[in-house]
């Protein structure tokens, strides 16, 4: 898998890889022996979504409890920006309680100006030690972003998270999709592990870009909150159903080869009451159970690296 490097101020396509390991993924182990690396993802973007008082001439109309805004494009839209509050002055807590008082990791997809604006999470998640991947300067699409700008943005948000929460982000996270510059400027500015642009793999998997290795630790659309606001799931018990049976598949399949399974929160949306249950369900269903890595983010990133070094990936 090979990236090639910008030439003359352009930045080449990204070019696919519809193989990967195929069927010889590495044989290694997580720590103490799992064979299932589990980790949860709490998307932090209150605050740093499109409003008209950041001059975006729009509000916000993606991931809220409506499918569109209602509103005239160019007015305000307070039922929308209301929604987005819930995440950060209810939704949030509610999850630091959850996960706090059960001492599990959590690895946090922060855009930058989501912690600017909320001090007390920032100062939440430092305490918590909870890892952070940065999620944009502002929440908004990398893809429409020329390659000036898109840097700029990579350069601020990894510099405002530091700032914000006392440690630097380890990794890189764009809303959505990544644009065909994102990964040779993520690896240029030489501050994170890792990128979680990819949804291709239940492993991470090192890649070139230019002349460097460059490490990507897969995320997920599937299992992810977003269901609830897509309407592809209603109940809590439906989530809960869906985890559980993601799980089990890659628990019985882990007794044999190593496996990773990323859980995609976000504080608007499986913060409410009637959404959370579904996850307490599912970390109810976990104890108890062997052969698992509860872990941060970073921790995948670290222990892949010591054990499968860019030289020593196998692909067939």
């Amino acid at each position: 898998m090979t990236e090639h490097a910008p030439s003359s101020g352009d930045v080449l396509p990204r070019p696919r890889d519809l193989v990967g390991y195929g069927p010889r993924p590495p044989q290694i182990r997580w720590p103490n022996g799992a064979g299932l690396a589990l980790n949860f993802v709490l998307n932090v973007e209150e605050g740093s979504e499109y409003s008209l008082d950041l001059g975006d001439g729009r509000s916000e109309s993606a991931l809220t409890e409506v499918r569109a805004s209602r509103v005239p494009r160019g007015q305000r839209d307070l039922a929308a920006e209301s929604m987005y509050e819930y995440g950060s002055r209810v939704g949030f807590w509610r999850l630091h309680r959850l996960f706090t008082t059960r001492g599990l990791p959590l690895t946090v997809f922060a855009s930058a100006m989501a912690l600017e604006r909320t001090p007390g999470i920032a100062q939440a998640i430092a305490a918590a030690q909870w890892d952070v991947c940065a999620h944009g300067w502002r929440w908004i699409e990398h893809y429409l972003l020329d390659p000036a700008t898109e840097a700029k943005h990579i350069r601020e948000a990894h510099d405002s998270i530091l700032n914000s929460v006392g440690r630097a982000p380890t990794g890189w996270y764009c809303r959505y999709s990544a644009s065909e510059a994102t990964r040779t400027l993520v690896s240029e500015h030489g501050g994170y592990l890792y990128d979680s642009d990819a949804y291709n793999d239940d492993l991470p998997y090192w890649t070139r870009v230019g002349e460097r290795d460059h490490l990507v630790i897969p995320y997920t659309m599937t299992n992810n909150d977003a269901k609830f606001v897509s309407g592809d799931v209603f109940s809590a018990s439906q989530f809960a159903e869906y985890l559980i049976d993601t799980f089990d598949v890659l628990h019985a399949e882990s007794a044999d080869v190593p496996r990773m399974m990323s859980v995609g929160l976000h504080s608007r949306v499986i913060g409410h009451p009637g959404r959370i249950a579904g996850l307490i369900r599912f970390l109810d269903y976990l104890q108890g159970k062997s052969g698992v890595w509860i872990c941060n983010r970073d921790s995948i990133a670290r222990h892949w690296t010591k054990l499968v070094p860019p030289a020593q990936e196998a692909h067939p």
